[in-house]
């Protein structure tokens, strides 16, 4: 699953950062790029719910081989076209598959993990897609200065087609359903629940939105090198935090991890707000990595516990809505505000919405709280 994952991410941290590029070539403009990231987030997001949902019925491996199977044709349509309206129309089937891969694969992974190590297994895996973020966006400039766009959509193509020959070895017995847990006749579609508290996600990844799409294109406007300079330190910072962090909160209790890290995601942004240099972007991704790489295993974890094993898919295909959902956002947002005021006010709106997280999830989680139950993980 490991190394599913990085193949997951090394294809998709290939294209989004070089996506902006390819659209202003065609002629698009800068919120026309912000679009590329934004369609493919809202797509997944709208339908993470009702495929998380499918993958628990049909199976998380069958899931895993179509979503494969259909990204790597969209990579395909992404080298031969020289529309950019066309790379837009294509990342909106790409969006919905995606959610399907992502929630699979989570839904899958968790059925493999003892509970008491929830967060650090969830942690450890989450490194696969890290190292991909790390490696994938300076190995895709490089690709797209030497050989052009169109080898960038070859090389996803290649990386989606060994995406489905992992998921062909997988385990093709129905982790979803465990001795014990099966479906008492309708069960609904949604984890309310789990999306409620998901919204707390949907506020900080507005900025990590802004940072996927535009963090290469603010470090290319000020002269900076490499241009992937924010991406490669997030991921670093990201790699050497993660797992102590993720044993840490399966020790002394996922909220008190996880509400400071959302103190640190609006700092990290309002940095990169506040000044525009090399020291300044390196700052913001410790700081910002530092948050954001600990909290989504630790939320997992958190809102794990409550989630029947059969369900699984349904609750991380919720969780991956508010998600991306904020990233979609984030991206297309930050790309108008860029566009029409710069770069300061756009990374500092995402820097206030973020530091809307913290009392969201503060408040929306102590209403839904059973008053009896004690914070024992």
């Amino acid at each position: 699953m490991c190394g599913f994952t990085f193949i997951v991410f090394f294809s998709a941290f290939q294209l989004l950062p070089t996506a902006p590029f390819r659209i202003r070539d065609l002629g698009g403009t800068t919120f026309a790029s912000g679009l590329f990231l934004g369609f493919l987030t809202y797509a997944s997001a709208f339908s993470a719910p009702f495929t998380g949902a499918v993958a628990d019925r049909i199976g998380r491996r069958r899931t895993l081989l179509m979503a494969s199977a259909v990204i790597a044709c969209c990579s395909i349509g992404y080298a031969a076209t020289s529309s950019y309206r066309v790379m837009l129309a294509l990342v909106l089937i790409h969006g919905v598959f995606w959610s399907g891969l992502l929630s699979a694969s989570a839904a899958y992974l968790t059925s493999l993990l003892p509970a008491s190590r929830r967060a650090e297994g969830i942690a450890y895996w989450g490194l696969s897609s890290v190292a991909a973020i790390a490696v994938a966006p300076p190995l895709a400039f490089w690709i797209m200065q030497r050989g052009g766009w169109t080898w960038i959509g070859v090389s996803c193509f290649l990386l989606n087609a060994a995406m489905g020959a992992i998921a062909w070895t997988l385990d093709d017995r129905d982790r979803g359903a465990m001795d014990g847990d099966q479906p008492s006749g309708k069960t609904p579609v949604l984890e309310w629940r789990v999306l409620l508290l998901s919204v707390s996600l949907f506020l900080y990844s507005f900025g990590y939105g802004a940072i996927t799409s535009f963090s290469a294109v603010y470090a290319d406007a000020l002269g900076v090198s490499p241009k992937s300079v924010y991406l490669t330190t997030l991921a670093v910072v990201i790699l050497v935090t993660r797992p102590l962090a993720g044993t840490l909160a399966d020790r002394i209790g996922y909220r008190r991890v996880f509400v400071p890290c959302l103190a640190l995601i609006a700092c990290g942004l309002a940095i990169l707000a506040l000044r525009g240099t090399i020291a300044s972007l390196v700052a913001s991704a410790i700081v910002f990595g530092l948050g954001f790489g600990t909290a989504y295993p630790v939320f997992a974890a958190y809102v794990m516990r409550d989630v029947a094993p059969r369900r699984r898919g349904a609750a991380f295909g919720a969780i991956l809505a508010a998600f991306d959902t904020g990233i979609g956002t984030g991206s297309t947002t930050v790309g108008w505000l860029i566009q029409r005021f710069g770069f300061p006010v756009g990374f500092g709106t995402a820097a206030a919405i973020s530091a809307i997280a913290l009392p969201y999830f503060l408040l929306v989680d102590r209403r839904l709280r059973s008053p009896t139950r004690a914070e024992s993980t």
